[in-house]
């Protein structure tokens, strides 16, 4: 039997190892207190709203490139009703919407607004045959075009599926990123898949509450990993508070991560109850608005973007669009990421940015 020994610290090391310490966090404070609001602030690339609907605004971001070198599609992105869009442009040298304006694509982005009291009864339709399609329309007619590219992320992949199902004829190209599609793909294994699958009551939520908090959505995420994202993280930066350029970066994910929207009562109570419940979406009994949806109808190329380290929507979730969707031009690109890694990894970011923009680019 073998005896572990503890390790010795000889009493001078420790010493030196507070004073060290001791510096580093003296030093955090005084960066922290010469900061305001405005250095940590998120989605800041330069955009116009374009047009506005209820909550909604719908932004164009500023071009870069001569107009004769602007690619002539535009791309839509489609963010979720959860969390903020501002995460795909989080600071100057960690953005996917600067690097695709960069790379020549005309952008506009739905920032869906934070819903209050008076949108307790929106409900899916709503949302995807009504805010997505006015987008669509508007950006189509603005450009004189039949048809613009779709970008759709995470909970905003899903819905932007659905819509390419029932407008199939107004989406060129349709990308879908960290998007969950079979609901069941992984059993009982911790994820935001089973956090809202179980056996949650969204009926009773919602009954009870109107709109889902924001608040309460977040402490959920939380509870997937809560020793990681609730203690760990803090820990770890104590290694970085000295050093004023990583601790924007960590206080702008918790700018982003902690401005979270309630959600409107009915769409989430559907969602709930058709997608990660009944998993309606690939059994094809799912209805928006009274109409059937049927990935077999996504028949425009398809790029389905995953990370292969997502805890909150597993591979196989995102994979399995493969199996469904009706493209005979169908692509996979895996990240060796997490989820949110798709946004923060400097890696992921310089490879994100032209895959998309390749992609489209090479399909006119």
């Amino acid at each position: 039997m073998q005896t572990t020994l503890p390790i010795q610290i000889s009493p001078e090391q420790a010493n030196r190892e507070l004073v060290e310490l001791n510096e580093k966090v003296i030093k955090g404070i005084k960066t922290l207190s010469g900061l305001t609001h405005s250095d940590v602030q998120v989605g800041t690339a330069p955009k116009e709203a374009v047009y506005r609907e209820d909550k909604l605004v719908l932004y164009r971001y500023t071009p870069v490139v001569p107009e004769d070198q602007l690619f002539k599609v535009p791309v839509l992105i489609s963010y979720a009703l959860v969390n903020r869009p501002a995460v795909a442009d989080l600071q100057e040298n960690l953005s996917l919407v600067r690097n695709l304006v960069k790379l020549g694509l005309d952008v506009y982005l739905i920032d869906w607004g934070y819903p209050s009291r008076a949108d307790r009864w929106l409900d899916l339709d709503d949302y995807i045959n009504g805010y997505i399609d006015s987008c669509v329309d508007f950006i189509r007619e603005k450009h004189g075009l039949d048809q613009i590219n779709l970008l759709g992320i995470c909970q905003g992949g899903t819905m932007s599926l659905c819509y390419s199902s029932m407008h199939s004829e107004k989406i060129k190209n349709l990308v879908v990123m960290v998007a969950p599609i079979d609901f069941h793909a992984e059993g009982r294994k911790p994820s935001l898949i089973n956090l809202w699958g179980g056996s949650l009551s969204a009926d009773l939520m919602v009954k009870a509450m109107g709109n889902v908090p924001g608040d309460l959505m977040n402490f959920g995420f939380l509870m997937l990993q809560p020793f990681a994202l609730m203690i760990q993280k803090y820990i770890d930066m104590i290694d970085l508070i000295d050093n004023e350029a990583q601790l924007l970066n960590f206080l702008r994910m918790e700018e982003w991560i902690f401005d979270s929207p309630d959600q409107a009562g009915e769409a989430y109570r559907q969602f709930v109850h058709d997608f990660f419940q009944e998993n309606k979406l690939i059994k094809g009994t799912l209805e928006i608005g009274g109409q059937k949806i049927d990935l077999a109808n996504v028949k425009m190329p398809v790029l389905n973007v995953y990370a292969e380290r997502d805890h909150l929507v597993p591979p196989p979730s995102s994979k399995a669009l493969q199996k469904y969707v009706g493209s005979k031009d169908y692509t996979e690109s895996p990240f060796p990421v997490g989820h949110i890694g798709m946004y923060v990894s400097r890696k992921a970011q310089a490879d994100l940015g032209p895959t998309i923009a390749d992609w489209l680019k090479a399909r006119g």
